[in-house]
């Protein structure tokens, strides 16, 4: 099944075969692939966007006779499709107040073909996108680490939103797992006698997590991973790394709300991102250190091994990002606010007094970087690799619905 439909309201006071000619010319000059449904509604809301082409005036009474039947089939906000022909874009007005009246949203997709094109195919991306968030159910391995005071998430607010599941696992559990795991002999080899020496149960943290993710269905966690200095002398640096690559979305720390900003770009985007935070900022120019000890293997052109900054112990990653396009987003835990702001990758470096991967980033913006200093969501921020700003912001403005 196509992913777009196209209804149709038509007036019978307009002559079919002129509005049929219209009709060709309008829509073949969109160049985009749908379901031409007319006026049969019957399967109304079975589609990732259901669009409704106003094709005339007069067409009003007939969409405002169909409402109940439209809003018992869907819940999606209602999308007219508006020419500048046969008082298309009048009709479409009238029928847009009419369902703000109601309480209903709605939006005009009126403008040039390229416009309205492109309006079209972001708009289905965010519903496709909110189609895989209602099947995610995300794991929250431990409590937040105790330093994340503003990092909780409310579980109802997320399900209502986003159709998301959170669901808490206790650290136990893993533990347990992990005692129950045998230990993989290491692929790799570092110079450091100490990162040696913990590959071996680094790799045993991939596997337990790995278990965890499977028992429980999971399509990505947070885990309370400080907690494994002291528990097994060891750190999952590694292991979310390679989780991350493989299509999951790990996060660290135990911080939710950045888990579901990662899984927001996921859905959206399919790539993997970088949770991070801040460790210098520049106002006068937008320039922002981010440094965290682990990144997704998929977004690195090389990475090296080290170990962990804080501890010392276990491994972490030094990874190379390529340098380009990046976006920089979180959002909060009851998903009523949300940062976003696109950049360039300017370079990676490898200050020994950092956690162990580290992007300098400049803003487009310069004066985006007051949000941090006065009101930020938290410390951690999520980076993707090309700038999805205005498809993101789209995604959560659909979720406020």
């Amino acid at each position: 099944m196509n992913p777009i439909a196209i209804y149709a309201l038509t007036s019978v006071l307009h002559d079919p075969q002129s509005v049929a000619a219209l009709t060709e010319d309008f829509l073949s000059g969109l160049h985009i692939s749908y379901d031409w449904k007319g006026d049969d509604f019957s399967d109304y809301g079975s589609h990732d966007l259901d669009l409704i082409y106003v094709r005339t005036g007069g067409t009003e009474g007939i969409f405002q006779r169909l409402l109940p039947q439209l809003v018992a089939k869907s819940g999606k906000p209602f999308y007219l499709l508006a020419s500048d022909k046969s008082n298309s874009l009048a009709a479409s007005l009238e029928i847009l107040s009419f369902l703000r009246q109601q309480g209903r949203e709605g939006e005009i997709l009126h403008g040039s073909p390229d416009y309205i094109a492109t309006r079209i195919q972001l708009l289905c991306r965010v519903e496709l996108a909110l189609k895989r968030l209602r099947q995610c159910r995300l794991g929250v391995i431990g409590k937040p680490s105790d330093w994340l005071i503003a990092s909780h998430a409310d579980a109802d607010a997320v399900r209502r939103k986003l159709g998301v599941e959170l669901l808490e696992i206790p650290m136990q559990e893993l533990l347990d797992t992990l005692s129950a795991t045998l230990e993989p002999v290491p692929t790799e080899h570092c110079d450091m006698p100490a990162v040696n020496e913990a590959l071996p149960g680094a790799y045993r943290i991939y596997e337990a997590l790995k278990t965890i993710v499977q028992k429980y269905g999971l399509q990505g966690f947070t885990i309370r991973c400080f907690d494994l200095l002291d528990a097994v002398h060891n750190t999952g640096c590694w292991a979310l790394a390679k989780l991350n690559a493989e299509g999951y979305v790990a996060g660290c720390e135990g911080d939710v709300p950045t888990m579901l900003t990662m899984m927001l770009l996921r859905a959206l985007t399919d790539i993997s991102s970088f949770q991070a935070n801040p460790a210098s900022i520049n106002p006068e120019t937008g320039e922002i250190l981010f440094a965290h000890c682990t990144v997704p293997f998929n977004m690195v052109e090389r990475y090296e091994l080290d170990t962990h900054f804080e501890s010392g112990i276990g491994v972490g990653i030094r990874g190379f990002v390529p340098e380009g396009p990046v976006t920089i987003c979180k959002v909060s835990g009851d998903l009523s606010r949300v940062f976003v702001a696109e950049g360039e990758l300017l370079r990676c470096q490898a200050n020994s007094d950092l956690c162990r991967t580290q992007l300098v980033v400049r803003l487009a913006n310069p004066s985006d970087t007051d949000y941090f200093l006065t009101n930020p969501i938290g410390n951690h921020h999520v980076i993707a690799i090309g700038h999805y700003a205005e498809v993101l912001k789209a995604l959560l403005k659909r979720c406020s619905y």
